[in-house]
């Protein structure tokens, strides 16, 4: 056991006197003498640790552009691949758009219990799960998209849309029930966020197209009943709330929002349930951000200024994007991304559209929206679900900074979704009753002219308009009996 060191504190330094006969004893005598040398020793932190946090400091200044992860050894700012995988373990990449319940619809007929796929394996086209894994996906918002019905020239005319939609709806929640050691379904962003943390892709569902809810501000309250998170205002086809690209594009007028989607935008901001303006006009994208009371998203567009395609967003709409605190999730649809050669499209191209929403409307509100498994073109370099990790690097090639990537992967579509589901909170607590306004070209039924009406007048009203005399009498004869030969039903 060492012997005790006296502390400086505790030792007087010697005169002169005594040093001078300290000296001449030495020499005159062999006994041995204590000599205490002043100094000053200190125990603390930095003491005891000097040689460590120089070495630290050194290798530091040795590796000046090393990065520095809490708990994680430095990474090369050159070393994109490990950049990536740190990022996105970290943080959750959000897809904003796949498709892949309709391929469920085309190709197995939303039979997916009978063995013929197993999503778990390698699939041919762009989605299954182990890609999804490979591809480090930590949430989807899975489109449960039916096409707008041709032989619907009016808003009004029969349709089976919404007896699909409902359908899609249906298949697309039990595919993820299916999976739930790799999804999870979720209708909030705190549900998003602690999926991830569990190791699970979040799971959320969006309605591509006002179409699917058949003109019915009704239909949309049931549809966010059933779980759907967003509705994209248009598809391919305008509906009653409004103008999509293709009319214009096909030469039509640009219309904007209509009268019922003024309507259909108040009450979507009330119930919390995602506006999407992606496949929207122009004018209908600035008429919606003119009243919107939330965030919007586009859940698949790309930059207007890159390639004038008018599926993607104008500078001006950006801007005004970026005071509405939205979202625009960058789509990997070739046709949107090089109009003149979509073949020759790249994953650079992709980053060009990303790199120009960042630079016009702040990377606090880009994202990414794929379109995997809706588009059958796709850019070189961005094939399928696996993917993903690679558009990373060439946007860290190109100087995104690790914070700037991990909003463009899920925390900007995260905190939007969130603000959204807030200002839905504050909207109610005023007491705001839920819109009862319908197309004004609707067809209501008109009943019988004797109903138990509850008001004088209506009787009359629905005389006029050609009410039935009596309700359905199911064949029944002067006898009392059910006689096919009776026709008055």
């Amino acid at each position: 056991m060492a012997e005790p060191q006296p502390s400086a504190e505790s030792v007087t330094p010697p005169s002169d006197e005594q040093l001078r006969s300290d000296q001449v004893g030495s020499s005159s005598t062999p006994e041995s003498s204590l000599v205490v040398h002043s100094h000053t020793q200190n125990s603390g932190f930095f003491s005891r640790f000097r040689y460590h946090l120089f070495a630290a400091g050194f290798a530091f200044l040795l590796s000046p552009f090393a990065f520095l992860w809490p708990g994680q050894s430095p990474v090369d700012p050159t070393n994109y691949a490990e950049r990536t995988r740190r990022v996105l373990k970290s943080t959750p990449l959000i897809d904003g758009h796949n498709d892949l319940p309709w391929q469920l619809r085309i190709e197995l007929h939303n039979r997916i219990y009978d063995g013929r796929v197993d999503f778990t394996k390698r699939l041919l086209g762009h989605t299954d799960i182990q890609r999804m894994r490979t591809g480090m996906v930590g949430g989807q918002f899975w489109s449960v998209y039916v096409h707008c019905d041709v032989h619907q020239q009016h808003f009004e005319d029969p349709s089976w849309i919404v007896r699909d939609t409902l359908e899609q709806i249906d298949v697309a929640r039990r595919f993820i029930n299916e999976h739930p050691q790799h999804l999870q379904y979720c209708d909030t962003a705190a549900c998003a966020r602690k999926a991830f943390k569990s190791g699970r892709i979040s799971s959320m569902l969006g309605i591509e197209g006002g179409h699917q809810v058949g003109g019915s501000i009704a239909s949309i309250r049931q549809m966010y009943n059933l779980g759907a998170r967003y509705i994209t205002l248009t598809h391919n086809c305008d509906n009653a709330f409004g103008t999509s690209a293709s009319t214009v594009a096909a030469g039509g007028p640009d219309g904007g929002l209509f009268k019922l989607g003024y309507e259909a935008i108040k009450e979507m901001n009330r119930l919390g349930m995602i506006v999407d303006l992606s496949h929207v006009s122009h004018q209908t994208m600035r008429d919606v951000l003119s009243v919107a009371r939330a965030p919007v998203i586009f859940s698949h567009s790309g930059a207007y200024s890159v390639t004038p395609h008018l599926r993607n967003v104008p500078d001006d709409v950006l801007r005004t994007v970026k005071r509405n605190g939205g979202i625009v999730m960058a789509v990997f649809v070739n046709r949107f991304l090089k109009m003149k050669d979509p073949d020759q499209a790249t994953v650079h191209d992709v980053a060009d559209h990303i790199f120009h929403i960042a630079e016009v409307c702040g990377w606090e509100c880009v994202g990414v929206g794929s379109d995997f498994s809706g588009t059958p073109y796709v850019p070189i370099g961005l094939e399928d679900v696996s993917k993903f990790p690679d558009l990373v690097q060439v946007l860290m090639e190109r100087g995104a900074t690790d914070e700037q990537i991990r909003l463009f992967a899920g925390e900007n579509i995260l905190r939007v979704w969130s603000n959204i589901e807030q200002r839905a909170r504050e909207i109610q607590t005023t007491g705001e009753k839920p819109v009862e306004e319908e197309y004004e070209g609707r067809d209501w039924h008109k009943g019988l002219k004797d109903s138990p009406w509850m008001l004088r007048g209506s009787r009359q009203k629905a005389i006029e308009a050609g009410a039935a005399d009596k309700p359905y009498m199911f064949n029944v004869d002067s006898e009392g009996k059910h006689n096919p030969t009776v026709k008055d039903v």
